[in-house]
């Protein structure tokens, strides 16, 4: 009956103790229905769209007001406590998992669309607002936001700032950072700050390209100022098919090669085409090895040359089918098996990891011939579909997430994959971020004084560490453990650090 507690017991009783402080303590800036924290209710914060990988928060604040975001930071910046700010949730490299022992900050009812200036081409919203309700509020005005990731009827502005991220059309109109004037939030202190300008030029040292991407690692986001572009007047999509996966990646270069800016350029291999025709009959070449959707846009006679060039591009690089689409009707349906591609490859898996590093373009084919390869040494299947303009590589991992030897082999695979592309010349991500997802690879790709390099920015931002701890950049102890520190120079950096 007076037995001593266990190891466990204290440390359950140590977490009651901590979460009961940290919530008194926001109970004085926050109503009641803005602070949660029994399990029932945080649990559908544990993850975002990287589900493989889980964990309950303490506490859940939901503010709604500028001055309470700044109250919940500064109260755990006095506290010591690690926030991880949240918006929809739909990222899938693990940026919003929860802290063991920190608060979730939840941006969602920052929801509304402040200003839409038709004679300026921008927009203000509230960090909450989803990307694809910016382009629905701008249409009237015949705009819209250009980056549109596939989850945009979902994610939010907030989160496409803090992954950087792009979309099928960002190979002509550039990602998140080149359509964003403007970002306002608060440090890890509560403190306001604010990056860039709706001006040409804003004053001070320029660091909206250093926010933009950071992963909620710098400040919280919480307003945005960004650019509209006039709709095209007209639109068209080529669906190339091709009987071998290098004639469709050299296809690809020599779109580019050819001096042509397509306004999107997707590939989707064999088994990618398979879902989703099943899932949405968008009329795809099953028997083709892999597809290409070359877009056009702008006026009539622009869409009608840049369509002619490519089609004899394409055809010169041995495309077995060629079909343009004929109305607005059918260019949907073209692009609508690509923009299902993850939710068709959820119909035929338990599970998927959706991976998203990057290669130079013409390496194309020989990483689809590597993850061939690589199907067969990890009994795992694999579909692929790439933003091919631009070499931004998307290939799922089908897995069950419930056989944990599926899911090791899982990691052990989407690893392989990020560490080709590094060796092929690329990057382990390119819109997704890094997360908890791809921090052993980035040991493959920096040096451990690169890395240290961006934990000094990270530093310089949040000296105590506590705005998304743990996440994007590797310790040295963590890439000795991995055991592939990368070496430049020919010298491994620490020498006297003992190597696992």
């Amino acid at each position: 009956m007076n037995a001593p507690l266990t190891a466990v017991q204290h440390d359950s009783l140590q977490k009651t103790d901590r979460q009961s402080q940290i919530v008194r303590a926001l109970q004085a800036h926050l109503p009641a229905h803005a602070l949660i924290w029994h399990a029932e209710d945080t649990t559908p914060y544990e993850c975002d769209g990287l589900t493989a990988y889980r964990q309950r928060p303490l506490v859940v604040a939901l503010p709604e007001t500028e001055a309470q975001v700044a109250a919940v930071l500064k109260t755990c910046h006095q506290l010591g406590v690690p926030v991880v700010a949240r918006g929809a949730g739909t990222g899938l490299s693990g940026g919003a998992m929860p802290h063991a022992l920190g608060v979730t900050l939840s941006l969602a009812k920052f929801n509304r669309i402040l200003k839409i200036d038709p004679v300026s081409r921008t927009a203000v919203v509230q960090c909450g607002v989803r990307n694809l309700a910016i382009s629905e509020a701008a249409a009237p005005f015949n705009l819209y936001y250009a980056p549109d990731p596939s989850s945009q009827i979902a994610c939010t502005i907030g989160g496409n700032v803090a992954e950087n991220s792009g979309g099928v059309h960002c190979l002509k109109y550039g990602l998140t950072l080149h359509n964003v004037l403007r970002v306002r939030g608060f440090t890890a202190e509560g403190e306001p700050i604010e990056f860039g300008g709706e001006a040409l030029d804003a004053p001070g040292l320029d660091l909206l390209a250093l926010v933009i991407g950071s992963e909620g690692m710098l400040a919280v986001t919480t307003e945005v100022s960004v650019k509209l572009v006039p709709k095209p007047q007209v639109a068209r999509c080529i669906m190339a098919s091709f009987d071998d996966v290098r004639k469709a990646g050299d296809a690809v270069a020599a779109v580019i090669a050819a001096g042509i800016i397509p306004a999107g350029l997707e590939m989707m291999d064999k088994p990618m085409t398979a879902a989703v025709e099943d899932f949405v009959h968008a009329g795809y070449d099953l028997d083709a090895a892999a597809i290409l959707l070359c877009e056009s846009d702008g006026t009539a006679e622009e869409v009608e040359e840049e369509i002619g060039r490519m089609t004899a591009v394409l055809r010169s690089c041995g495309a077995t089918a060629i079909a343009v689409s004929s109305s607005e009707e059918e260019r949907m349906k073209f692009w609508s098996g690509r923009k299902n591609a993850f939710p068709a490859s959820g119909r035929i898996s338990p599970d998927y990891m959706c991976l998203d590093s990057t290669i130079p373009r013409k390496r194309l084919a020989d990483i689809l011939l590597a993850i061939q390869q690589m199907e067969k040494k990890y009994g795992l299947r694999c579909c692929n579909v790439f933003h091919a303009g631009d070499g931004n590589l998307h290939p799922l991992v089908l897995f069950d997430a419930n056989d944990p030897d599926e899911l090791h082999r899982c990691e052990l695979f989407g690893a392989d994959i990020l560490e080709t592309s590094v060796a092929m010349g690329g990057t382990v991500s390119g819109e997704h971020g890094v997360g908890v997802e791809k921090l052993n690879s980035m040991c493959v790709q920096f040096t451990a004084a690169e890395n240290e390099q961006m934990f000094g920015i990270k530093r310089a931002f949040d000296p105590a560490g506590l705005l998304n701890p743990g996440k994007v950049i590797p310790t040295l102890q963590r890439c000795a453990e991995y055991g592939k520190q990368v070496v430049r120079g020919g010298r491994l950096p620490h020498p006297d650090l003992p190597r696992f």
